[in-house]
């Protein structure tokens, strides 16, 4: 008994009729009949009642169907299982995140991603959470690590939380700390202070102006438009201060004094997010997995 002789079984056990059955399966119509011939003969009984315009299934038949059914689906589902653990050891990954992400909560999380799959190629796309609900909408991207609320919510894609992160105040060790000294500061504090603030477009810019509007004052700006890194750069060299991740403000190294807010603070939701109308791939899967378990 051959795999396509059930396939062709099927076929025909489906439309009825050897012509469309050929058809359906991609194969000359008296190839079919030979090969169902053939699979009759070693089973040892008719599986069809052949007359003219009418083609049933013999009790045989009928007994074979769910069977070879079940052979085909089992066989579609190695093959598809096969293909996913191969794409383990190539393929890629296509990732979206924001800049802060990429500098706080990613590097380890790669790192133990690519120790495991070192043949799947990790591509990071940076940007803001707007930006990067498009790419995934248009299909740019199989994953993307975005700040909630969504700026513009789409039913189309699947979002699950990974993170509540606190945001605290950085600044420069030769400034006069931030809220006439004390441990902890009020976004109420920084009426009157300086900011280096982010590009236009960019999450912690928002936040953080929103936050200042709440307590009834405009932020003044010393330097703005920057990304992370050129942020932190800026208020190393004491040009002002900045809200920013704790986890960035963590990893910042050397030259930044670190000024948690006081109670509620201000915090920002982390979510994963990905298109519901299609799957991600298999690399894809595994490291939004490690992602929720980290």
């Amino acid at each position: 008994m051959q795999f396509q002789q059930l396939q062709y079984f099927v076929a025909v056990a489906e439309t009825r009729h050897f012509t469309r059955a050929a058809d359906l399966v991609h194969v000359a119509q008296p190839s079919l009949s030979q090969q169902i011939k053939a699979l009759e003969r070693e089973l040892g009984a008719d599986l069809f009642l052949r007359a003219r315009g009418n083609i049933t299934l013999t009790d045989a038949g009928e007994a074979l169907l769910p069977l070879a059914r079940r052979i085909l689906a089992d066989a579609d589902t190695a093959r598809h299982e096969v293909q996913e653990l191969a794409q383990l050891r190539s393929g890629r990954v296509r990732l979206g995140a924001t800049p802060s992400l990429c500098t706080g909560l990613l590097p380890d999380v790669l790192r133990a991603f690519h120790d495991r799959y070192p043949g799947v190629r990790l591509l990071i796309e940076e940007g803001g959470s707007h930006d990067l609900v498009r790419e995934l909408a248009r299909g740019a991207l199989d994953l993307a690590l975005v700040v909630l609320p969504l700026p513009t919510p789409s039913p189309a894609l699947t979002t699950v939380e990974l993170l509540r992160e606190d945001l605290v105040v950085v600044s420069s060790p030769d400034a006069s700390r931030p809220g006439r000294g004390r441990r902890t500061v009020r976004v109420s504090d920084l009426e009157g202070e300086r900011l280096v603030m982010f590009r236009h477009g960019y999450d912690l810019r928002e936040l953080t102006v929103a936050a200042c509007r709440a307590e009834g004052f405009e932020p003044d700006f010393a330097v703005e438009g920057g990304e992370m890194d050129a942020v932190l750069g800026f208020v190393r060299a004491g040009l002002g201060v900045a809200v920013v991740p704790r986890m960035v403000a963590a990893r910042s190294g050397r030259g930044l004094r670190v000024t948690p807010l006081a109670r509620p603070g201000l915090h920002r939701t982390i979510a994963l997010a990905h298109r519901s109308d299609v799957a991600p791939p298999r690399a894809a899967r595994e490291l939004q997995r490690m992602l929720l378990e980290r």
